[in-house]
């Protein structure tokens, strides 16, 4: 059995402006490094054998600070793929977060996102996204699991790896709580630096146990 800490990237400057991020990238604020510091700190005691990342520098930095507190450091080696990106938001990214919601769910009757992930499953809505964006560069649900798939594929095939790291984004983990979770709530979401832990089967199967609540 694997267990997989799936760790919510520090604050970044977009996350202090509220605007949407998904592949752009801004740097951690000085919250976002001590957010990273404190996940480091209440993981420190978990022998690590190997740490994955989203490509993206937000989620990659915050990794590199948790690992540094590891009780593994020495031999911790950092794997960061594209697999673990963020949903792609295309026109939409670096948008107000507000505004963009209201474009993606305003036509279906949503005027917030928490109306959205309150009331329509996370594929639904990762469907309007690229319905909404005008150049339909955006993910869809069929493209972006198709991606974050080929990651837990990789995942599963780690031999002998029983405890790893995974820093990745928001709305990823929001999808993950949706496809794998017992009835997590989607709103208000993860925070950043947040912990969720996850388990995966010698088959490949994967959970987020109900106990998790208490690490969101």
């Amino acid at each position: 059995m694997k267990r997989i800490y799936v760790v919510r990237h520090g604050q970044t400057y977009i996350n202090h402006y509220n605007k949407m991020q998904g592949w752009c990238d801004t740097p951690l604020t000085e919250p976002g490094i001590e957010g990273a510091e404190k996940a480091g700190e209440a993981l420190k005691d978990v022998p690590f054998d190997i740490a994955l990342s989203s490509d993206l520098k937000r989620a990659s930095d915050t990794c590199e600070i948790i690992m540094k507190h590891n009780v593994n450091k020495d031999e911790l080696q950092h794997l960061a793929s594209p697999f673990f990106r963020e949903q792609f938001y295309g026109y939409f990214e670096g948008l107000d977060s507000e505004m963009a919601w209201r474009m993606i769910g305003g036509s279906h009757g949503y005027a917030t996102r928490q109306e959205l992930f309150a009331h329509e499953s996370i594929d639904t809505i990762k469907d309007w996204i690229k319905d909404a964006d005008p150049y339909h560069d955006a993910e869809n649900a069929e493209e972006y699991w198709a991606r974050l798939d080929k990651g837990f594929k990789l995942i599963s095939q780690l031999d002998g790896a029983e405890n790893i790291l995974l820093v990745t984004h928001g709305f990823t983990i929001r999808s993950l709580w949706y496809r794998y979770g017992d009835n997590i709530p989607l709103v208000p979401g993860p925070r950043n630096a947040s912990i969720t832990i996850m388990t995966m089967s010698a088959k490949g199967e994967i959970k987020i146990p109900s106990w998790n609540k208490m690490h969101l």
